[in-house]
């Protein structure tokens, strides 16, 4: 496969080693996956004890989205590596990992220290955190988002069977995304798929097949987004659910696997899931959104996610149950 731009040709560099890989990745982390992210190689500043033996190629933070981020543990890896005899057991390894609330806070501990004696990560994380307290942040969002992030520069033609297979771990908590490295002299351009501004929304179209319909409806249900999700947020979920029916019987709600969508001969809006909230994606305007909701965040959404939804379109995250005659409204205006 090669690329041609500018004139001129550019050919695939395939990586003659992993470490070069790494290294590509964490320098061109923010060309790949946007200014707004912070990079921590983790090979070069923790030791293996602190995730309980193993050692992920890198700490990664997603503020793209200031009142959403991501935290994900970061595995690079050759595509021509055995799945089974290396990517599978070091990922399950994290799984583990995420359950323990004692590593966890250790591995918290140890990343204020890497921040705290780094200025330039330091001065990353105040510009992107503003006023709020850095170990704060750590420990809250060790414990709201926790996604593994795959990293290969190729296709891995086991993966799409076990995320479908292993859907509480694989299927929930990992990402995958594809790099691929062209040159042409010194001119260099990467392909990355899919786009990381989806990440939390699609699958890599060459690493995952489309599931069918009748495999979506039974791996991927409410119950699954629900899971390990506070009281409140079911509350919420449940609150949503009665009031869209109340508003329109014909309303279908409709599991996928990152998200739930609300539909009525189209997608009127889609319902993501995390720990302590929910995010609701309304298909309108976001000036009109805003006219409706005055009293929960509203969340102006990029070019290339609104694209991914197939139209205009804004984020409402909802905490809690107050001020919900507002959603309401916003439902019954979907209709």
């Amino acid at each position: 496969m090669s690329i041609i731009a500018n004139g001129k040709r550019l050919e695939i560099s395939k990586y003659k080693t992993e470490n070069l890989f790494e290294d590509d990745v964490v320098n061109a982390s923010k060309l790949l996956f946007g200014e707004n992210t912070i990079y921590i190689n983790a090979k070069k500043k923790i030791e293996s004890k602190s995730l309980g033996g193993v050692i992920p190629d890198g700490f990664f933070f997603d503020f793209n989205d200031p009142t959403d981020p991501q935290f994900y543990i970061v595995e690079v890896e050759l595509s021509e590596h055995s799945f089974f005899n290396h990517i599978f057991p070091q990922i399950t390894k994290f799984f583990a990992f995420f359950k323990n609330n004692r590593l966890q806070k250790a591995l918290v501990d140890k990343l204020f220290t890497i921040v705290d004696n780094d200025n330039q990560i330091h001065s990353e994380f105040k510009k992107l955190l503003g006023r709020t307290e850095i170990y704060k942040f750590l420990s809250d969002i060790l414990e709201s988002s926790q996604n593994i992030l795959l990293v290969s520069d190729g296709n891995i033609n086991e993966l799409p069977e076990i995320m479908d297979t292993y859907t509480d771990t694989w299927g929930k908590m990992v990402r995958f995304i594809e790099i691929k490295k062209f040159i042409s002299g010194a001119d260099i351009v990467y392909s990355i798929s899919p786009d990381f501004e989806t990440i939390q929304l699609v699958e890599s179209e060459n690493a995952v097949e489309k599931l069918s319909e009748e495999t979506v409806q039974t791996k991927y249900t409410e119950q699954f987004h629900l899971d390990d999700t506070t009281q409140s947020v079911k509350d919420i979920y449940s609150r949503i659910k009665e009031s869209a029916m109340a508003i329109n019987s014909q309303f279908m709600f409709n599991p996928q696997k990152y998200y739930i969508s609300i539909r009525y001969k189209k997608s009127l809006a889609f319902i993501q899931i995390r720990k302590k909230k929910i995010r609701l994606i309304a298909m309108l305007p976001e000036e009109e959104i805003r006219k409706i909701i005055l009293n929960h965040p509203v969340i102006a959404l990029s070019e290339g996610v609104q694209t991914f939804y197939n139209g205009k379109c804004a984020a409402i995250d909802i905490v809690d149950l107050l001020n919900f005659q507002e959603i309401e409204e916003l439902i019954r205006r979907l209709n």
